[in-house]
């Protein structure tokens, strides 16, 4: 007779093993005659090489009457080359089996690829002809601009976007880059013309400042000849970027209604300034925000949405970017239950302020961030990009062999005494885009702030200005 299972409790869950061990592989280091930074790591698990070259072109480096220009260029890059068509370039790329993707953002652009061991050397090829050897044809450059403006007016019409654009012209002055959006506003991104996107390659497309990292199934000596034979006669480097103003949140605390008439759903937004990414707290800040907001089991998320059932999730997070950052929270609630959801959501905040969080959910932060920050390094494009945030970034190389031991030695006074030190309650922003009719009053009777009603429109004429 088959033996008999031993009974289940069913009545409480397992306990959790013990975290594996987590061991990156050492990164090869170089650095090519003219400045590039060069990391390779080895990883021969699949016959896959993937590619990051980050260059020092951020948006944060334009002044506000150029804003968008760096997005459009990194969009525009794949428009032609002077050897080859947008379209030979995308049958170049295709008959490699791969594809080039190009973002950009406030600290730097990132080309990334990934490719097939066997073809690495032509792909690295096709890189630097783009990067070094770009056209900007003026039909390729109407048309990037044209879906870029189309971009634009559609966030006119997004409550979300709206709501995220707000808050960040409500906590940055208006000569701060990060005042403005990432991608341009519509009217300079209707002076961007072809010389403009020419211009800006020339002055910040450049090895110093910049670096490639490869991770995959590669030799390192290869992979270092490979490079310096495409990168290797690359000169200059990008003028250095200016330390950016502290920010300070506006006195007295703003209370701003972008006004959406009749809408059913109001977008939630609180906004502070926050450190950058090299920032000693980061870790400590990393585990509060795990607590308050930055987990489905967060305070936040069991009181708005388990307890009260005011919204489908509520989020919060410190954004790091190179030069500061910002914490932001943000939420979408039904009109009627606006102010009754405002109001707990700063009850939380001011809880998690006073009292701080208690052992147990420091505990589960912990065991949660470190168990789950393998699953940021498991492809070679996962690999890759990781890399690169620390060339981005400028972070030492061991950061992620020693995160865990570090995020596991954040304590709770650790965690409390850095989000007392990053957010003040009292004095945080707050952005709604909503029914401004059907929420002022209920907004006023809260006495958070003096409450402003703002039209969309407005907004828009702001931008132009």
């Amino acid at each position: 007779m088959p033996r008999s299972s031993p009974a289940l409790d069913r009545s409480r869950p397992p306990e959790p093993g013990e975290i594996r061990p987590f061991h990156l592989p050492a990164v090869g280091e170089d650095r090519l005659p003219q400045g590039l930074e060069l990391r390779v790591l080895r990883e021969a698990r699949v016959p896959l090489v993937s590619g990051c070259l980050v260059l020092d072109a951020g948006e944060a480096s334009l002044d506000g009457d150029r804003a968008g220009l760096a997005v459009l260029t990194g969009d525009a890059l794949q428009g032609g080359t002077e050897v080859r068509s947008g379209a030979e370039l995308a049958l170049a790329l295709e008959q490699l089996g791969t594809s080039l993707n190009i973002s950009t953002g406030w600290d730097a652009t990132t080309l990334s690829f990934t490719c097939t061991a066997e073809r690495l050397e032509p792909t690295l090829a096709l890189l630097a002809e783009v990067v070094r050897r770009p056209a900007f044809p003026s039909d390729e450059v109407d048309r990037v601009r044209r879906q870029r403006l189309a971009a634009i007016r559609q966030r006119l019409m997004d409550p979300g976007s709206l709501a995220d654009d707000e808050a960040d012209r409500v906590l940055f002055p208006s000569d701060h880059p990060y005042h403005r959006p990432l991608a341009g506003t519509e009217a300079t991104i209707r002076r961007v013309t072809p010389d403009h996107a020419r211009e800006w390659v020339e002055a910040r497309y450049r090895p110093g400042r910049g670096g490639l990292v490869l991770v995959g199934d590669l030799d390192i000596v290869e992979a270092d000849r490979l490079v310096r034979r495409q990168f290797g006669d690359w000169e200059g480097a990008p003028e250095p970027r200016g330390d950016l103003a502290g920010v300070v949140p506006p006195t007295p605390r703003p209370v701003v209604v972008v006004h959406r008439p009749g809408a059913v759903q109001t977008e939630l937004r609180l906004v502070y300034p926050g450190p950058g990414r090299k920032h000693p707290d980061r870790l400590s800040l990393q585990v509060a925000n795990a607590i308050l907001g930055g987990a489905f089991t967060s305070r936040l998320n069991l009181n708005l949405r388990e307890r009260h059932g005011f919204t489908y999730g509520v989020r919060s997070n410190f954004t790091h970017r190179r030069r500061g950052g910002l914490f932001l929270l943000s939420t979408a609630v039904e009109t009627q239950v606006t102010a009754a959801a405002l109001r707990e959501t700063m009850g939380e905040l001011d809880r998690f302020v006073a009292e701080g969080p208690d052992d147990a959910e420091v505990a589960r932060a912990r065991d949660y961030l470190a168990g789950v920050f393998p699953l940021r390094m498991e492809t070679t494009g996962q690999l890759a990009a990781r890399i690169a945030e620390l060339l981005i970034h400028d972070l030492p190389m061991d950061e992620y062999h020693l995160y865990r031991d570090r995020i596991r030695e954040v304590t709770r006074e650790g965690a409390l005494q850095a989000f007392r030190a990053h957010v003040d309650p009292a004095s945080i922003p707050i952005v709604l885009c909503g029914d401004a009719e059907a929420l002022t009053g209920e907004l006023e009777a809260l006495d958070l702030g003096p409450v402003e009603v703002r039209l969309p429109t407005e907004l828009q004429d702001a931008e132009e200005a």
